[in-house]
């Protein structure tokens, strides 16, 4: 009887029908995700290339010195995977025909942006992990323009 009532219900009225500009409600699109990561990046790559080895033979040390290493090496990785991530999430489910339109050159940016990512994953490259900060730097103001605000790109780890 209650499946009858509710489809009966349904058909005489039913839900209107709606669209969305993302999957989900307006505002929880950021593009600060990628900037924390991607200075995360820079500040371990920076690290990696300032570790110094250890002076000594001792055995302790050299653990030590390998241990920072992987653990500087892991926080690089996980962020750049993480960047590459937050970048996509912007470009897949944020950025529509329209803003392309307006911003001809944005495939190619989010190409270059996840190829940056891609590399500091690879590899201990200063000038990747600058590269792909640049990047973010430049979805950031894009971002923010297609929203019609001007917001001020900022620094955790000014240099």
């Amino acid at each position: 009887m209650m499946k009858y009532f509710l489809r009966t219900l349904k058909r005489l009225s039913p839900a209107p029908l709606v669209h969305a500009h993302c999957d989900g409600p307006c505002g929880v699109y950021d593009p600060a995700q990628a900037r924390v990561s991607a200075e995360a990046v820079v500040s371990m790559t920076k690290k990696i290339t300032e570790l110094e080895r250890p002076k000594s033979d001792a055995a302790e040390d050299w653990a030590n010195y390998h241990n920072t290493l992987s653990r500087y090496i892991s926080i690089k990785e996980e962020e750049s995977e993480n960047t590459k991530h937050h970048l996509l999430v912007l470009w897949t489910d944020y950025f529509k025909p329209e803003h392309l339109e307006q911003f001809p050159d944005l495939h190619g940016l989010f190409w270059k942006a996840a190829k940056a990512a891609s590399a500091c994953k690879h590899e201990v490259s200063s000038h990747h992990a600058e590269e792909l900060l640049s990047f973010v730097e430049q979805v950031h103001k894009i971002f923010w323009q297609t929203k019609d605000r001007e917001v001020e790109w900022v620094l955790a780890n000014k240099k």
